[in-house]
């Protein structure tokens, strides 16, 4: 309970950070929607100039753009960056994070197993991840109800919500034992940024190809906003792979842990 205390103590400043962010940003872009949708017929027509290619590659969807849930979907894929890069980034510190500051000798000295200390660290970034999408999710829905032109189906706005928690969790899975692999990580963003924007162009490349296949290697497509919309449900062979994966690498991240030798410098 100690461990887990400080960890969340020692990430209260970058959960607020965070948080902060990710509200300034939906405010930012849902404020845009009733002028955006005013002026519907123009900017269609603008849109409809670019390349088909193009606008798949970016998710531009002309059929539902211009309604509420069409334009967060749109946008919500930024947010969905920025959000895995938190998760990412706070994978990637659990354990790199004791050999840079040289203290990982301290905290091994301590009269708890390895296994106590990862749980304890992986629960204190499941809590500051929760507590982001908590934040933001409120935020989200106030902001939409707030400039909605019509009504909407806030299930599915929660549904699509949500899915960044889903999605940071893979990159959290991916950070962690990432850190595990390679403890002596002296700067852990440039690994996040690298990461989640590698997969990032990945995704926009995959929706130049017919199979779906590239889907299951890119956590960003997991969750086809379009398919939720049409559907109110997730497609339950890309929940299965992800909470496969997830199982896989923490698993694995505690066995690597449990008998690699650590540092401190």
């Amino acid at each position: 309970m100690n461990i887990y205390l400080h960890e969340l103590k020692a990430y209260r400043k970058s959960t607020i950070i965070w948080s902060c962010s990710l509200v300034l940003l939906i405010i930012l872009f849902l404020s845009m929607f009733p002028s955006f949708s005013k002026d519907a017929t123009d900017v269609k027509k603008l849109l409809e100039g670019y390349p088909e290619a193009f606008r798949k590659a970016i998710g531009l969807s002309l059929d539902t753009l211009f309604t509420l849930l069409g334009f967060y979907s749109y946008l919500f894929v930024y947010v969905g960056l920025c959000g895995s890069i938190q998760a990412m980034n706070l994978g990637t510190s659990i354990i790199s994070k004791e050999v840079r500051e040289k203290t990982a000798d301290f905290l091994l000295t301590k009269p708890v197993t390895r296994k106590a200390i990862m749980t304890a660290k992986l629960l204190a970034i499941l809590t500051s991840l929760v507590i982001t999408n908590v934040v933001y999710l409120v935020a989200a829905i106030i902001m939409a109800t707030a400039v909605k032109t019509e009504a909407f189906s806030l299930k599915i706005f929660i549904m699509i919500s949500i899915t960044l928690f889903f999605v940071q969790l893979m990159f959290m899975a991916l950070g962690v034992i990432i850190s595990v692999l390679f403890p002596k990580i002296k700067s852990v963003l440039p690994i996040s940024l690298g990461t989640v924007f590698g997969f990032f162009m990945l995704g926009m490349l995959s929706t130049t190809t017919s199979t779906d296949i590239w889907r299951f290697l890119i956590p960003f497509k997991y969750y086809d906003t379009a398919y939720i919309i049409k559907n109110s449900s997730y497609e339950t062979s890309f929940i299965i792979v992800e909470i496969v994966f997830i199982i896989v690498t923490i698993f694995a991240s505690y066995l690597i842990y449990d008998k690699k030798d650590i540092h401190a410098v």
